[in-house]
Parts: C-alpha cells; sequence; structure tokens
C-alpha cells in the first residue's frame, strides 16, 4: 500500500473535523480516537502537525478540542499529505551522482507530482458522509 498509517489517521481525523465543521464546540481529542480506534499520543502528533500548518485550530481546557481552520470544501487531500510530507526526511541517495540515479530521481519525482496531482482532485467535502456528499472518485 502506498499510504501510511500516520496519512490514514490524518486523512480520517480531518474527515471527523470536517462533519462537525459547522458545530461551534470543538472536537474533542477522545470522539475521534474511540470512533476510529486511533492511539491518542499518535493523533496528538497528527493533529498538532495539522495544526502548524494551519489546517487545524484547538482551544484548550474542559471543553476545548480541535477544529478545522478551514472550510472542508478548502482543504484537500494533498494539502493533509503536503504537511506529512514536510516531517519526512529527505532521502540521501548514494554520494556519488550519476546518470542513473539522475534517472531514476525523475522517475521518483513524476510519481510523487502524480500522486499530488491526484489528491489534489479530492476535497474534504468531496469525501465526507451523507446525501451531499460529491464522491468524485
Amino acid at each position: 500500500m502506498f499510504v501510511t498509517a500516520r496519512a490514514e489517521y490524518a486523512c480520517l481525523a480531518m474527515l471527523e473535523l470536517a462533519t462537525r465543521y459547522d458545530d461551534p464546540k470543538p472536537v474533542r481529542l477522545a470522539d475521534v480516537t474511540d470512533k476510529h480506534g486511533i492511539s491518542q499520543p499518535f493523533l496528538v502528533q497528527i493533529l498538532g502537525q495539522m495544526k502548524a500548518a494551519g489546517l487545524v485550530n484547538t482551544t484548550r481546557g474542559k471543553a476545548g478540542g480541535y477544529q478545522l481552520a478551514r472550510r472542508p470544501e478548502d482543504i484537500t487531500l494533498a494539502d493533509i499529505f503536503g504537511v506529512l510530507d514536510r516531517m519526512d526526511e529527505p532521502d540521501t541517495g548514494p554520494a556519488a551522482p550519476s546518470p542513473m540515479l539522475n534517472a531514476l530521481q525523475k522517475v521518483w519525482k513524476g510519481l510523487a507530482d502524480a500522486r499530488t496531482r491526484h489528491l489534489a482532485r479530492y476535497r474534504l467535502s468531496d469525501l465526507m458522509p451523507g446525501p451531499d456528499a460529491d464522491y468524485v472518485i
């Protein structure tokens, strides 16, 4: 599979926040972890990355939790994956460049570009359950 658990959990959490976008109350972390079976410390780390990227807002305190910082129509899966990709260490590859390495790196770049273009087609609002969902898959 081409999707890590971290990426899938990030998408699930963001979709959960999207389904509650119109609710003024923040979504409690436990609501997301219990519903989707995601480890709480792992989800805190993921949502922290989403907050740093400006995709999520947090509210502290007893009534605190998480909310989308933008409308579900304005967040794509490419946005989410882009946050996670920035957190990955770049591959260093062999010390000596070569024509073969250059050829392979072009393939990897093309693959990454195609993935980004594909993920950019899907907004959170497209994937939300319900009668108004616009499934474009």
